[in-house]
């Protein structure tokens, strides 16, 4: 029996519309219900248009993760086709979606989750000055250099892609635009000006040593930076302790290329890595405003339900893996990965593990990118010639900074007859399912705290910016 009901949202510093109901019995949240309440359709819209279309259309599904969506689409029209991109375009796809994931990262620490310290009711707190002086939104010192920072990085963008957001430089054959010796040279500089940011502000010293952090007592004496910062706050507040997830981590892969992804497929739980079977995903429709029966992807439909039925409560489906739950992001990526760290964040499994397994995946990938970019061959080709079919199905999966990201089409007499996409914080945001079980942030914010006069409680905004919702993503 709940002592109060609290409906919360909109939230704001998080992309598109968020309700969520809480139930609170005892100063705690007994149970939660996630509301994705704006429907969007863009699967609907793709219907009966011409297979390409799929490259302009999805990536404006987001501004924020438009390279995410262009990669899946480019990968999905290619297996259709059964081909796949020049392997030098493949590498430039990966190193311009690594660049948008990067950045994005670097926008949820900064401008999305960490200004919540700088509150005033964190105030007398020991570290609150030193949040103020970073985090407040619009002033902050370390908001404005990571907002500089994030600028620049973002010229590799504009050299390769044309443009941020809904770039159509990854398209199923290759990219676009070859970059030539000098671009190298450009796109060196620009990740040499980042890395220069993140050890003098992020970290606090070189980016190999937070990537070679090696289990949770490593962590807990790093001091360096903003990042040290966050892991003095989160110590006062244990948010290690807040927020727990289901304990089951998935993976698609992240960036793919003609020798493997960057980042491993897979799936984590208990502590075990295991493989990951794209077949055994299903969307269920119980409590979401859709019509029809749980599906896969390739079978799936999207059928609003103007009637709003009683029982169901968002417009968000239920992806489920094998029938459970399953969280995605950073925190699986790394885990799944193998990363020492980002087994021991995953059993730790809650608001600090979301935030410092993003942390880990900026060092990483900032590696990483430099690795590509000492690999480009200007005189490769970077396009092969790929004809769409009349007839086909295939499945392009990739990892968006928030996690996994699936599109999943079928081609008929030359035209699209289904577009299926499952973003990452359709996972995480799910409604309850056909047997009651929660979503993973509806089973997360059970058992956080809410004091007597909150009625947009600071527990609950900590989880879910966490989980770093994009709403506009989950609903399409």
């Amino acid at each position: 029996m709940s002592d109060r009901t609290l409906l919360v949202g909109p939230f704001n510093r998080v992309e598109g519309d968020l309700e969520i109901r809480l139930d609170v019995a005892d100063g705690r949240v007994s149970a939660a219900y996630a509301n994705s309440p704006l429907f969007r359709g863009f699967e609907r819209i793709l219907l009966g248009k011409q297979p390409q279309d799929a490259l302009t259309i999805t990536p404006r599904i987001c501004g924020i993760c438009s390279i995410s969506q262009s990669a899946a689409a480019a990968l999905a029209l290619a297996a259709c086709a059964g081909e796949q991109a020049a392997p030098e375009g493949a590498r430039i796809a990966a190193l311009l979606h690594g660049v948008e994931n990067l950045a994005d990262h670097l926008t949820h620490f900064y401008l999305f989750f960490m200004p919540d310290f700088a509150r005033p009711e964190y105030a007398g707190r020991a570290w609150h000055d030193r949040a103020v002086a970073r985090f407040t939104a619009l002033q902050g010192s370390g908001l404005r250099a990571a907002t500089e920072a994030r600028a620049g990085l973002f010229h590799i963008v504009g050299l390769l892609g044309g443009k941020w957001p809904h770039t159509l430089a990854i398209q199923p054959g290759g990219v676009t635009r070859a970059p030539t010796a000098r671009d190298k040279v450009r796109i060196g500089a620009d990740l040499r000006a980042f890395r220069r940011f993140l050890e003098a502000e992020l970290f606090g010293a070189p980016v190999e040593d937070f990537a070679a952090l090696d289990g949770a007592g490593a962590l807990d004496r790093w001091a360096g930076g903003d990042a040290g910062l966050f892991l003095s706050i989160a110590e006062d507040l244990d948010l290690a302790a807040l927020g727990p997830g289901p304990g089951r981590l998935m993976s698609f892969g992240a960036y793919p290329g003609p020798e493997g992804t960057v980042f491993a497929r897979g799936t984590w739980e208990a502590g075990r890595i295991g493989p990951l079977d794209p077949g055994d995903i299903a969307e269920d429709l119980s409590h979401a405003w859709m019509l029809g029966e749980a599906a896969h992807p390739e079978a799936g439909q999207t059928l609003p339900d103007a009637a709003m039925r009683a029982g169901a409560y968002s417009w968000c489906k239920a992806p489920r893996l094998a029938g459970r739950t399953m969280e995605t992001g950073a925190l699986a990526r790394q885990a799944v990965d193998g990363h020492p760290l980002g087994r021991a964040l995953a059993a730790e499994g809650g608001v600090r593990a979301r935030v410092a397994a993003r942390l880990l995946e900026i060092a990483r990938t900032q590696i990483a990118l430099e690795a590509m970019k000492a690999a480009i061959a200007p005189e490769a080709a970077f396009m092969r010639p790929l004809a769409l079919p009349r007839q086909g199905a295939g499945a392009g999966l990739v990892e968006a900074a928030r996690g996994a990201l699936g599109h999943w089409c079928r081609i008929e007499d030359g035209r699209l007859a289904s577009y299926q996409i499952v973003a990452p914080t359709t996972w995480n945001f799910s409604p309850r399912d056909a047997s009651g079980t929660p979503g993973p942030v509806e089973a997360a914010l059970v058992g956080a705290p809410v004091g007597p006069d909150e009625d947009t409680p600071l527990s609950v905004q900590h989880i879910v910016r966490s989980f770093d919702p994009c709403m506009v993503c989950t609903v399409h």
